[in-house]
């Protein structure tokens, strides 16, 4: 069988959302062939350079799922650690409204919202050198340096003494926190197949509900701790939690490696076979070759701005959840260390799903399907928080803890668009465009939030029920377009010369719209 057909058909698989059983089929393929047509070799991905160079031996299906044993217990736990340390550093600003910090810092009417807020536009802005910033620099190194920094203005949150001084410090975080969401959809994307990245982006993402629970406990902790004017319990908890983010950075830069090339704990022979098995991607490794071009591509690719509105709308209701679940449930009656234990079930709600959908989507595809399902649960919730009895406080939890199933739907998201855009330039600044779209629905949620709506907040409330639901529509539209762009290249290939099936042509810096055999799954 010519093994180039068998790949082909690995990816056609994943378009039509069967399970990803024949994996191996690109392990026993013969040396690249030089191909006739004049190719610029600046459009060849590194990769294709490295397995030139050491292709020598040959890979059976059980050594590959060794290797793959090996990739997952060395990279995941490392990226797992910095999501949660991102998630947590991010929303101690939660658990501190409740720790006593808006009354120590005497912050009135917006301004507590707009520190939330603030978080996210520099997130935004930040987001957009790091689209290009990642094409050029390696990686893991920019985001393990990102990791200590946002871990220096996390435990330097500690000396704020007004509301100017709290907000220089979530701006910073927002800069060095923009990086990590790029950063790992580009890594994790690099080690696996398209139907394999699934369940490992939902391990690393199910940080997010980790983070929740252990911030939840970390706050109560340190409000049993004795306290002074100088050094209150909110204060103890950013130092604290930002020396350990500190060391999880640096542990980042020395373990992580930026392409399967540089990683020294695999073998020459190991990294050929990685590379050869997830050819069949056709989105590349490495190339750090800046085309135009490709910029002007997004501008015009529908599904981009599709997925654009798609993460706004499902961050929205995640703005809402992660800045203000804990002072929801304070307004609830409960104490704040209550308030604090209250929300770990949150984080309960997260880990499942996500690790549901993820390794649901390995098995099944129908990436559309699963958004649709979490955003269920998502629009249920957000009606107990709107309509129930301010006297049913049962109701009014169960609706908060409903609503963190969407957090699921954001790694969907993530993970669709590292596996539908290829094309090194367009899938870098991509990246960053739906990571930057996550920041506009955060900044937008929060400000549903207004003063004069305290202490019920019922727009805010009303806000989660349409986002979802309306998240739920596009991801249909999106499931729509995928459909009909692949009948459109099928009908399109088939009237034309037959296309060039030599393994090079899977390394070719081509975008998704530009290479003809590359298939959108959904």
């Amino acid at each position: 069988m010519n093994p180039l057909k068998s790949e082909k058909s690995e990816a056609l698989a994943d378009t039509a959302g069967e399970a990803s059983s024949h994996d191996n089929s690109s392990l026993n393929t013969p040396g690249y062939v030089e191909r006739e047509a004049g190719t610029d070799v600046r459009d060849l991905d590194k990769a294709y350079w490295y397995v030139q160079e050491h292709d020598t031996l040959q890979w059976s299906a059980l050594e590959l799922k060794r290797l793959r044993r090996k990739i997952d217990w060395w990279i995941v736990p490392i990226m797992f650690c910095c999501y949660t340390m991102q998630f947590i550093d991010k929303v101690l600003l939660n658990y501190a409204a409740v720790m006593g910090l808006t009354k120590q810092l005497k912050l009135h009417g917006n301004e507590f919202s707009n520190t939330a807020t603030a978080f996210f536009i520099a997130y935004l802005i930040a987001e957009i050198p790091n689209g290009m910033i990642l094409q050029k620099v390696p990686p893991a190194k920019w985001l393990g340096a990102n990791v200590v920094l946002w871990g220096i203005a996390t435990a330097c949150t500690a000396a704020a003494k007004d509301y100017h001084s709290l907000l220089a410090a979530r701006i910073f975080l927002g800069i060095f926190e923009a990086a990590i969401a790029p950063s790992l959809m580009l890594i994790s994307s690099q080690w696996y197949t398209k139907s394999e990245a699934a369940p490992r982006f939902s391990i690393w993402y199910a940080g997010l509900g980790l983070g929740q629970i252990i911030g939840g406990l970390v706050s109560y902790g340190f409000q049993q701790v004795h306290k002074t004017a100088s050094f209150a319990g909110w204060k103890a908890m950013f130092v604290v939690l930002g020396v350990v983010t500190v060391i999880i950075g640096f542990a980042t830069v020395l373990l992580l490696p930026d392409t399967p090339m540089k990683a020294r704990f695999l073998s020459e022979a190991e990294k050929v076979a990685l590379l050869k098995h997830v050819a069949v991607n056709q989105t590349g490794i490495e190339n750090k070759r800046i085309k135009i071009g490709h910029v002007l591509e997004i501008l015009t690719d529908i599904q981009l701005w599709l997925m654009v509105l798609l993460t706004i709308l499902i961050s929205i209701s995640s703005g809402v959840i992660t800045t203000y679940s804990a002072t929801l449930i304070n307004t609830f009656g409960f104490s704040p260390p209550d308030s604090a234990l209250l929300n770990m079930p949150s984080g309960i709600v997260s880990i499942v799903s996500t690790l549901i959908v993820g390794f649901g989507i390995r098995y099944t595809s129908n990436r559309w399907a699963w958004i649709v399902a979490c955003c269920v649960p998502g629009i249920l919730g957000g009606a107990l928080m709107s309509f129930a009895s301010k006297s049913n406080r049962a109701a009014q939890l169960a609706g908060i803890y409903m609503v963190n199933a969407i957090t699921a739907t954001l790694i969907v998201i993530y993970q669709w668009t590292a596996s539908n855009v290829a094309g090194h330039t367009k899938r870098v600044i991509s990246i960053a465009l739906i990571s930057g779209s996550f920041s506009v629905g955060n900044i937008i949620g929060p400000q549903t939030f207004q003063a004069k709506d305290a202490p019920a907040f019922k727009p805010a409330k009303i806000t989660v029920v349409a986002t979802q639901a309306a998240g739920a529509l596009i991801a249909s539209v999106l499931f729509a377009y995928y459909v009909w762009a692949n009948k459109r290249k099928n009908a399109v290939q088939a009237s034309v010369d037959p296309v060039d099936e030599s393994e090079q042509h899977l390394w070719e810096d081509q975008t998704d719209k530009e290479n003809k055999t590359f298939r959108y799954v959904y």
